[in-house]
């Protein structure tokens, strides 16, 4: 790894280890209960590494696909072996999809009124 690669990915360790630590900071007041500093650092170091694997097999899915963009179609594949993180995938995927849906009626409807208005100038 580079030296700006290597800095990175510290920079985004310490993120995810920040981001973990305020996670169970606040589930623990919620629930009355302390995660030791020990215990915060392991949930970080495995979602940094299973994150990795993520990257990694997405990657994949999409060379294998003779493309060089990932797609949703590789992340919905890559969640396939955790049933509530495949469906919840799937519910963000159909969220974004209507709401592309609907950004899209919205600027044709647009279209059609300032052709309609400068047709009406003519």
């Amino acid at each position: 790894m580079s030296v700006d690669k290597d800095e990175t990915h510290q920079r985004l360790k310490a993120a995810v280890h920040y981001t973990v630590g305020r996670i169970c900071q606040t589930v623990g007041e919620d629930h009355r209960r302390e995660f030791s500093r020990q215990v915060i650092a392991a949930i970080a170091e495995t979602a940094v590494r299973q994150s990795d694997i993520f990257a990694k097999d997405l990657e994949a899915f999409a060379r294998h696909a003779k493309r060089s963009t990932v797609t949703p179609e590789d992340v919905k594949l890559v969640a396939r072996r955790s049933t509530a993180l495949s469906i919840y995938i799937q519910n963000k995927s159909e969220e974004l999809n209507h709401e592309q849906r609907d950004l899209k009626k919205k600027n044709t409807g647009k279209r059609k009124s300032r052709d309609t208005d400068e047709e009406s100038r003519e």
